[in-house]
């Protein structure tokens, strides 16, 4: 975690506890906030996309743990995409904020977060390694149950052009 860049509440930098900027310009709507990422699978690429999703997520209103969740998985699914295709494979990476429905909830308040990640492999497939997540000598292999611990059901698409990795990043404790 990176305490430094964080409030005492676990807010977002520059953030109100209520984030009521976004809230207002979207209450009562269930429009969901997002954007699309286009990037070549390189370690500087990854370090521009995390920075992006931090500044996007702050700005909606999502709260600090959640962003953390949400960069973690999409760095899980790049660094998979990259041992999968190779370096300078275009990827293209989507973010969606999902408002949440639960009744005493505030309205735009975020329940979720959807992650997606596409790139042009239809048959490189995720693997999970066996390795635990405890193992002490385990230098790599953690990736894959660490998204299933953050997004349980993640699945993957084949599309006409490759394939698609989707993630939905529920708030911690829902």
């Amino acid at each position: 975690m990176r305490c430094n860049r964080r409030t005492r509440a676990g807010r977002c930098p520059n953030t109100p506890a209520t984030s009521s900027s976004w809230r207002h310009r979207h209450a009562g709507s269930p429009r969901r906030r997002r954007f699309v990422l286009h990037l070549s699978t390189t370690p500087r690429r990854l370090s521009a996309a995390r920075r992006l999703v931090e500044k996007t997520l702050c700005g909606a209103g999502v709260d600090a743990d959640l962003t953390d969740s949400v960069q973690l998985v999409l760095s899980e699914l790049y660094g998979n995409a990259v041992r999968a295709c190779g370096d300078y494979v275009p990827l293209v990476a989507e973010v969606e904020v999902e408002p949440d429905s639960a009744p005493g909830v505030g309205a735009g308040a975020p329940g979720a977060v959807w992650v997606r990640l596409h790139d042009p492999y239809r048959t490189a497939r995720p693997r999970r390694s066996g390795v635990r997540l405890d193992d002490p000598e385990a230098e790599s292999g953690r990736g894959l149950p660490i998204v299933d611990l953050l997004a349980p059901g993640w699945d993957v698409t084949a599309t006409p052009v490759g394939k698609q990795v989707r993630c939905r990043v529920p708030v911690p404790g829902r």
